[in-house]
Formats: structure tokens, sequence, C-alpha cells
């Protein structure tokens, strides 16, 4: 592994754990030439994944991508890093179990809104009005709706 800091090739494992959803290894290293230290993590990779966009355009699946556009979704919400990481975890692993290689991004949309629906209401609202490219108020008022249907859904069914 070539070190981030000077781009040496000798770096040491210090110490390995799993993660704590237990999907990826988590190995302190050090570098031996800047004595840098720094961690990454290694995950299993089922199979290539590549996302069809709704222009017919093919690109590889990015976690990070993934990762990045629920944290938009989230910021200034309450939700902690571990939490953001198990839904992106949870979306890769139906992705990836779906015996698809090609999937539209209009799935990997719906799994988002799913899990962030389950997750935190106006984060739901916020990547709704991006994914769906809202162009009126009424367009929140609907999907306000929505989300007031699944919360007396949920509380019934917590009775």
């Amino acid at each position: 592994m070539r070190c981030p800091i000077c781009g040496a090739l000798d770096t040491q494992v210090r110490d390995s754990r799993p993660s704590e959803d237990h999907t990826a290894i988590r190995r302190r290293r050090s570098c031996a030439e800047c004595g840098a230290r720094f961690t990454t993590f290694e995950r299993v990779q089922l199979r290539e994944l590549t996302i069809i966009k709704r222009s017919g355009r093919r690109v590889p699946f990015d976690r990070e991508k993934l990762r990045r556009s629920i944290e938009i979704a989230t910021r200034k919400r309450s939700i902690g890093e571990d939490r953001i990481e198990q839904l992106v975890s949870e979306i890769v692993r139906k992705l990836e179990i779906s015996n698809e290689s090609e999937i539209p991004s209009e799935i990997v949309g719906c799994h988002v809104m799913e899990g962030l629906k389950a997750l935190d209401g106006v984060a739901y609202v916020r990547y709704a009005s991006v994914y769906r490219d809202f162009s009126e108020a009424k367009d929140f008022h609907r999907v306000l709706g929505e989300l007031d249907s699944a919360a007396f859904v949920r509380a019934s069914d917590e009775k």
C-alpha cells in the first residue's frame, strides 16, 4: 500500500479489526519512510457493478458517490457517520445480491429514498427534491403526504 503522505511503497499494517458493521476490515498502517499513520478499509466486492444512467450512459458504480449523496441529504441532521455508513452498506449489499451487473440508476435512487425515509424525514425530502427534480411547491406537498402516510402506518403498526 502506497503512503498517502510521501508516496513510499513500504508501509506496514499495525492493527487489523472488523469495522463496526462487519462489512469491511479496518487496517491501521504506518509508513517506514516518513512515519505517517493512516487507515485503510478492505471490503468484499461480489461483482463489478455498472450503473445505467437515465441518458443510457453506463458508468462504474461508485460507493463514495453514493455516500456523498446521502451525506448531502443528511447534512446538519443529527445522524451519525456510522448510521450513514450502515445505510450505504445496506444499499450496496442489495445491489450486489440482485444478480445483475448492470443496474438502472432509478433502482439505486429508490433504495436511497427507501433508506432515508426510514432514517430521517427531512433528509428524505431533501433527496427526493433533487432525485425527482422538483419544480413546484406542490411537488414538496406530495412527498410530505407520502411521508405523513408512512409515519401513520408505522405508528399504527407499533400499537
